[in-house]
């Protein structure tokens, strides 16, 4: 069943989250909302920060401990007290010979921004909301490396809607309760070594700065700029809390049974000292003494690197640190910047969700959804680290779940549908890397270069000409993304900045994309091909896009010219023009899907006929498998972003098709990865249909926005009166909103 009937209600995502649970009959049934995920994203804002709750844990979720995104397992236990009885919310194993009690799971939810986990403990309900926020126009809020944990505990009470209703402009719920309800509650949080990316050389240490307390966990001496596993090892991972009110906070390290029997013996950590060691955690707990009604506490996660990225020798650090040079600084803004955060997310969830059901159903909202952070997760925003300087910032995307390129063309193509609905200025803040490179000369070859760099976090290039060969793909993506970038902001000086090398590229695609030699598409696990009818598109498209973006019409004519070799005289179709094939020329029986296709639909550059993009209604039909429609002939795999690009070319009913199947993989219960672009589609040829093939939490998914974007660039603008921190200022502006209020 798919669930939306909480918008019906007039209900926000956290408000039905709680009344859905105080309406539940079935206390055995953990309800996920609105559909079953692979895995609940917990806190992902960047490429070493990226912790995962497989979804089918979650019925366990007191003993089930998270995961890195690329499967590691991660210590991060939350408790609670009550009138002095201690329960497990999350990640504490072996309760069985404990005094600790598991709470009970009711329900689960994820929003673009929020996963949220309703449970009791005893006759208190508590929410466990982690909230990693996506603010793409707010540089300030989207570079900081933390995550928030909150804790919300409620005696058991239906809500009135009416109330709900209001109390949901603040983005958060209390369920109002009379004095008797009273309680005395205590929550607690901690993680351990493994943060760090190896435990067994990790170190700690611990700050406190007026009420705010901070825990650090790092590598000694570890080398900088070093990985383990996709794990970063050169900086320190973080858990923190601020005591607010009449609460009191309490901070301990020490082994793990020391730690949490000090919280089920005292209900704080204040009478042991801290001490460390290989397996050992660190802990905060907050004592809220006796509440009535409701009470929450906030915790921070991060994984700090001040020196985050290695751009052609010189050190890049966090976007952040321009306002908040230390750890403390930026955890206390971190903090203070909850309410606004808050306000922001619920906002960009809502309208989200509504443009995304209005684009292409509530099914495909939900894809979009789940896809939102995963897609910024793979990023760092950067300045340089000696200058601070703002002007400067530069955006770096890891190529997770394969080689960890850095800045690849043919990974920033298929998210791009993501920047340009949500803020179209991430196009150049990726692109702008690279191109400082070629324009420096470094690169000698004719076509453009594939990445900025082996592996993440250098981005130090290719003065050695070896990036992996993909030049009919390479210089079609950049010429596309250009166009892209100054179509959606209006930037005419940045293309023309680097109209050179543009114009170059163009060229080599002049000559070399009809007789195309054997070479690697984005789809490089496929295999190389001579004449790839769908390079072939990309590269008429991209003469086409360059025409555009330089005003000069002979490389549009040229891009015509290519297109209609291709479709109308059939160099690159079958017989009967029912599809493109896979090859040129005599390859009736082989297929590819043509998602190059798209950004001529996108941009509205008409290089290809309706024609074109109409036959393959009935075709996909013919080849569709249990979960959609696999990359070409050869294959039994499908890739999400590039069925989505390919649904954005087609009419409604087939359309559909796509994002039902798209769907269909997202929820079947078959896998527990962050949300994989590749996957087995079809049982055709002995596969399980519907497993994931090698492809973890890549940014990728941001192409599932493709038919989102078709609705137009910055299509969440709106959310900027709430508040922004962008590229050319430089001080933090609040803004009202039209109503007068904030």
């Amino acid at each position: 069943m798919h669930f939306h009937w909480q918008k019906q209600l007039g209900l926000g995502s956290l408000g039905c989250s709680i009344f859905s649970f105080l309406c539940s009959n079935d206390p055995s049934q953990v309800a996920h909302h609105p559909a079953w995920p692979p895995s609940y994203p917990l806190a992902v804002r960047n490429p070493y920060l990226s912790t995962w709750m497989p979804a089918d844990r979650v019925d366990q979720l007191p003993y089930a401990e998270p995961q890195f995104w690329a499967g590691q397992e991660l210590g991060w236990s939350v408790m609670v007290r009550v009138d002095g009885q201690v329960y497990s919310l999350m990640g504490v194993p072996n309760l069985e010979a404990s005094p600790i009690l598991p709470a009970t799971v009711r329900r689960a939810e994820f929003t673009s921004t929020h996963s949220l986990f309703d449970l009791t403990a005893g006759s208190v309900a508590f929410t466990l909301d982690f909230f990693s926020p996506v603010s793409p126009s707010n540089y300030l809020r989207q570079s900081l490396p933390f995550s928030k944990s909150m804790q919300t505990s409620r005696v058991v009470s239906r809500p009135s809607i009416s109330s709900t209703n209001e109390l949901r402009k603040l983005g958060y719920l209390t369920v109002q309760v009379g004095n008797s309800w009273g309680r005395e509650i205590q929550i607690y949080s901690d993680i351990d070594g493994r943060w760090t990316g190896r435990q067994p050389r990790s170190v700690y240490d611990f700050e406190e700065h007026d009420k705010l307390l901070f825990h650090t966990l790092s590598v000694e001496d570890a080398p900088r700029y070093a990985e383990d596993r996709d794990m970063a090892l050169w900086g320190q991972a973080i858990l923190a809390s601020r005591q607010e009110g009449s609460s009191n906070l309490s901070a301990l390290a020490g082994p793990p049974e020391v730690v949490r029997t000090s919280f089920v013996t005292n209900g704080d950590l204040s009478g042991e000292k801290s001490t460390w060691s290989a397996q050992s955690v660190v802990a905060l707990a907050h004592d809220l003494g006796n509440i009535v009604g409701d009470a929450s506490v906030t915790f921070a996660v991060g994984y700090e690197r001040k020196e985050a990225i290695n751009y052609l020798g010189d050190a890049y650090t966090g976007f952040y640190r321009s306002e908040y040079p230390t750890t403390h600084e930026a955890l206390s803004f971190f903090l203070d910047d909850l309410d606004d955060a808050q306000l922001e997310s619920w906002k960009l969830d809502d309208e989200l969700s509504a443009f995304a059901t209005a684009a292409a159903g509530p099914k495909y909202a939900d894809i979009v959804a789940l896809s939102t952070r995963q897609a910024y997760g793979g990023i760092d925003l950067t300045i340089p680290n000696d200058s601070l300087a703002t002007d400067q910032v530069l955006a770096f995307i890891k190529e997770l779940s394969s080689d960890g390129n850095v800045n690849t063309i043919d990974i920033i193509m298929p998210a791009f549908p993501i920047y340009w609905v949500m803020d179209p200025d991430w196009i150049r803040l990726l692109l702008e890397p690279v191109m400082r490179y070629l324009d420096a000369g470094r690169w000698k070859l004719p076509y453009t270069i594939h990445d900025l760099g082996s592996h993440y976090p250098h981005a130090i290039g290719h003065d050695d000409q070896r990036a992996e060969p993909m030049p009919i793909e390479e210089c079609g993506n950049l010429l596309i993304l250009a166009l892209a970038y100054v179509r959606a902001t209006g930037d005419e000086s940045w293309g023309k900045q680097y109209m050179g090398l543009f114009q170059k590229y163009a060229d080599y695609l002049v000559e070399n994309s009809i007789d195309i030699a054997e070479q690697l598409s984005s789809n490089d696990a496929a295999g190389p091909l001579a004449n790839e009818t769908n390079l072939a598109i990309k590269a008429a498209v991209g003469l086409k896009a360059y025409g555009e973006l330089s005003g000069d019409r002979e490389y549009s004519r040229i891009g015509d010219e290519h297109a209609d070799l291709f479709f109308r005289q059939g160099l690159g179709t079958d017989e009967d023009h029912t599809h493109f094939v896979l090859e040129y020329p005599d390859m009736p029986g082989t297929w590819k899907i043509p998602y190059n296709l798209y950004p001529d639909v996108l941009l509205g550059l008409q290089t290809f006929p309706q024609e074109a993009f109409s036959m393959g209604r009935e075709f996909f039909v013919t080849v569709r498998g249990e979960y959609g429609v696999a990359l070409d002939n050869r294959q039994d795999w499908a890739k999400s972003d590039w069925n989505m690009w390919l649904a954005g070319t087609l009419e409604t009913s087939t359309r559909d098709e796509f994002v039902d199947d798209l769907w269909a993989f997202m929820t079947n219960g078959k896998h527990n990865w962050p949300f994989s672009d590749r996957y087995v589609s079809t049982s055709a040829r002995g596969g399980e249909p519907g497993i994931p093939i090698l492809c973890r939490a890549r940014p990728t998914v941001g192409g599932h926005f493709a038919l989102l974007a078709l609705k137009g660039p910055n299509l969440l603008e709106s959310l900027s009166t709430y508040q922004t921190y962008g590229s050319r200022g430089s001080r933090y502006d609040r803004f009202m909103d039209p109503a007068g209020e904030l």
